[in-house]
């Protein structure tokens, strides 16, 4: 009998150990996305999306740490006329819907919209409603290895800005719509301030964002990605754009998007933008 207890404590002492070890030992890393060089990628922000036959320009990478996402403007898989842009109200494409992205060998999967999180959430917040304009389309495995979240002629990004900018701040962005039949993609330009609550920035840039720039990235003047472009205005001043807070809007996507936390990923090659204004 005694041998009998003396085995069964040990096997519970042996147990107890064994559990104590998986609750202390750290889990087995998970492998960082294994991204290709700058000059060999195909896919990198600034690349043409296809949502449908709606046709914008991606901004930057992202990843969760197993999956890699492009984004994209939330209105680019919207369904309802250009002037549905209150994104608690709007229709839109499903989750689940194939997203083509120029240079892939596969299509993307829309994992998150704003639009579709904020319904969800039944947002009643008027400035979230109106310019929280942010998508997430992950990019099929096979695809990675042909990625770099390098933004296209600019480098960068350096970093998230989580401050927001300044009237009078420079920034850069790069628009790829297929109406510029493939020039003045590379823009500068300056922040006219911040609005709607921190949601939205005001941005006057040469050239212009036009039809099919929706999407593409914002950097400031130290190469950090502050927005995504979301809309043409036409007040207060002709031909400025409205740029959502890409702080804000990620922030809102690991909070309602059920994905788990979602980081930007830094640019691999160095900001460089150049000296003149860009378009000229």
């Amino acid at each position: 009998m005694r041998v009998r207890i003396a085995r069964r404590a040990g096997f519970v002492a042996s147990l107890a150990l064994a559990m104590l070890a998986a609750v202390l030992l750290p889990s087995p890393a998970v492998a960082a996305p294994q991204f290709a060089a700058a000059d060999e990628a195909t896919v990198q922000p600034g690349v043409v999306t296809n949502t449908e036959g709606a046709e914008c320009t991606s901004n930057f990478i992202f990843t969760d740490g197993t999956d890699v996402f492009i984004g994209m403007a939330a209105h680019c898989a919207g369904t309802g006329p250009a002037t549905a842009t209150d994104g608690c109200t709007s229709e839109s494409r499903r989750l689940g819907t194939e997203v083509a992205i120029d240079g892939a060998s596969q299509p993307g999967t829309l994992v998150y919209s704003s639009w579709l999180a904020m319904q969800d959430n039944g947002e009643d917040d008027v400035n979230a409603c109106t310019f929280n304009d942010f998508a997430l389309v992950e990019l099929d495995p096979a695809d990675v290895s042909i990625t770099n979240p390098s933004v296209l002629s600019f480098g960068g990004p350096t970093g998230l800005d989580t401050d927001g900018t300044e009237s009078g701040e420079t920034v850069y962005s790069y628009g790829n719509s297929p109406l510029r039949g493939g020039v003045l993609q590379e823009k500068t330009g300056v922040s006219t301030g911040t609005t709607g609550g921190g949601w939205s920035h005001q941005v006057v840039t040469v050239t212009p964002g036009i039809p099919g720039d929706s999407g593409s990235g914002f950097l400031d003047a130290d190469g950090e990605a502050f927005g995504v472009l979301s809309t043409l205005a036409i007040a207060p001043l002709p031909g400025s754009n409205g740029v959502t807070d890409l702080a804000m809007a990620l922030d809102y996507a690991n909070t309602h998007g059920g994905l788990g936390e979602v980081s930007l990923v830094e640019g691999t090659e160095p900001f460089a933008p150049s000296l003149l204004p860009l378009g000229l």
